[in-house]
């Protein structure tokens, strides 16, 4: 069962020609915000390369992350599972079911113990040992155990498994805890949102497969090429939030001109997440661009850290006070100058039309 064909040759037997490879490496490329140069590289790096095997454990969720996953276009999720990794175990998405299925995970933990991906979405609950969720008899805390010990590395999927999520939301009955929270000795890389982006997913999966590690992460152990900024950095209603230009309902004049939602509620300022760039559905929208302020779902706590509908403190920030103020003052001045224009130019109506008079004038 180790002994795995290497990617390249993998891909040939399902008739995968070297032109498509090569389109993924590219994909690949463009998904982590690499230059073209370094497509060889990537497609050298993937044809010494196996097939990773990987483990998807599903505990306190509500299936989203599975739901964006499918979703997925670049690469799409049949081509991920069939092609570029050996999805060994998964609720959703394995044929086995009962006892065959969790046979199937031990088998996939005992042949590649030390080499394997571990993806985890959903919390996982503490109190009273766990006994609030279980799965084959099995508490997710002992599963979720067991299983790190022998993965090279864990992916936090989701709100839920990065930071709790909904259910560590206030007041926690099941004391739902993340992954990073149990485990400490092992690298943790957490994609949150909820759900996340299916781009942002695949791009970790295709890093991991091409480099054989995790990609830089922020403070909150985050890829930084999708949460590097925020939201508002990128949002194309930035230009009305320095100006000034605010909905006030969702029905209003200003939110059918499309300008900010900050007054509504949008928490893009403060939530790092790729959403204004990567969008959704295949680049299609993203809630912003539907007319609804950002949650804040990629971010700690985002359920309990105050009402969806209430703005941040700071209605504007320096630069757009900055901003605000040059665009006052350029108003000011556009009037004056307009009014000036207008002056002039009656000035100057006034001249010709005396001169046309004095030429009608009898001697």
């Amino acid at each position: 069962m180790s002994d795995r064909p290497t990617l390249v040759q993998y891909l040939e037997l399902r008739g995968v020609s070297r032109r498509e490879f090569l389109g993924f490496c590219t994909a690949a490329a463009t998904a982590l915000a690499l230059p073209a140069s370094a497509v060889p590289a990537i497609a050298a790096a993937l044809g010494k390369a196996q097939r990773p095997s990987v483990i998807w454990l599903s505990f306190q969720e509500c299936t989203g992350c599975t739901e964006s996953i499918t979703r997925s276009h670049s690469p799409s999720l049949e081509a991920l599972i069939f092609d570029f990794i050996s999805l060994d175990y998964h609720h959703t998405l394995q044929a086995a079911s009962g006892e065959a299925a969790e046979a199937a995970r031990e088998a996939a933990m005992k042949a590649f113990y030390g080499k394997y991906l571990l993806i985890v979405d959903g919390s996982i609950p503490t109190k009273d040992g766990g006994v609030y969720s279980t799965i084959a008899g099995v508490s997710n805390l002992a599963m979720l155990k067991e299983a790190a010990q022998g993965a090279a590395a864990i992916i936090a999927l989701g709100s839920c498994a990065a930071f709790g999520g909904i259910p560590a939301a206030l007041p926690n009955p099941t004391g739902a805890q993340s992954v990073g929270e149990i485990i400490k000795d092992k690298p943790v890389v957490n994609v949150s949102g909820c759900p996340p982006i299916p781009v942002v997913i695949t791009g970790v999966l295709t890093h991991f497969l091409t480099f054989g590690s995790l990609p830089e992460l922020d403070a909150l152990g985050r890829p930084k090429v999708f949460y590097g900024e925020t939201i508002h950095d990128r949002c194309y209603r930035r230009p009305f939030y320095d100006q000034g230009k605010f909905a006030k309902s969702f029905d209003d004049e200003g939110a059918r001109n499309g300008w900010c939602l900050f007054e509504l509620g949008c928490k893009g300022p403060t939530t790092y997440n790729a959403c204004a760039t990567t969008k959704w559905n295949q680049g299609a929208s993203f809630p912003i661009e539907t007319g609804h302020g950002c949650l804040g779902c990629s971010e700690p706590k985002f359920w309990d850290a105050g009402g969806f509908y209430q703005p941040l403190s700071a209605p504007i920030s320096p630069v757009g006070q900055i901003a605000l103020g040059a665009a006052a003052v350029g108003v000011a001045v556009g009037t004056a100058m307009a009014l000036n224009s207008r002056a002039t130019k009656d000035k100057a109506r006034a001249a010709h039309r005396k001169a046309e008079l004095d030429d009608l004038s009898p001697p």
